[in-house]
């Protein structure tokens, strides 16, 4: 893990031959093991590390059903907007917190 202990949004890298959306859910189910609805995607990101750099394709979505089962991670939190605040995310993730709270502001 390049951000151990800060919080991700989950997803991962796209595939070859694979579409944004279907990364989501293969990515969804290999890391949580729930499906999703995808609502609608939001602006896509780029944040440079020292390193590397990392475009996020981010999407708006709704939990369907089931138990999630963690593959890659310590842990995953259900939180209310306030809460999202709060948590100590990785710097490209951070950008995407700002995205989503002016989509669930407006």
């Amino acid at each position: 893990m390049r951000h151990p202990l800060r919080w991700e949004f989950p997803g991962g890298k796209i595939e070859s031959g694979e579409t944004p959306e279907e990364c989501l859910h293969r990515e969804i189910m290999e890391e949580l093991r729930i499906p999703l609805r995808i609502i609608k995607p939001l602006p896509p990101q780029q944040h440079c590390y020292e390193n590397f750099s990392i475009n996020l394709m981010p999407f708006l979505c709704e939990y369907v059903s089931g138990q999630v089962v963690l593959t890659e991670h310590k842990e995953y939190r259900w939180c209310s907007r306030e809460e999202l605040l709060l948590l100590d995310w990785a710097e490209a993730d951070r950008l995407i917190l700002e995205v989503l709270m002016k989509e669930l502001s407006a």
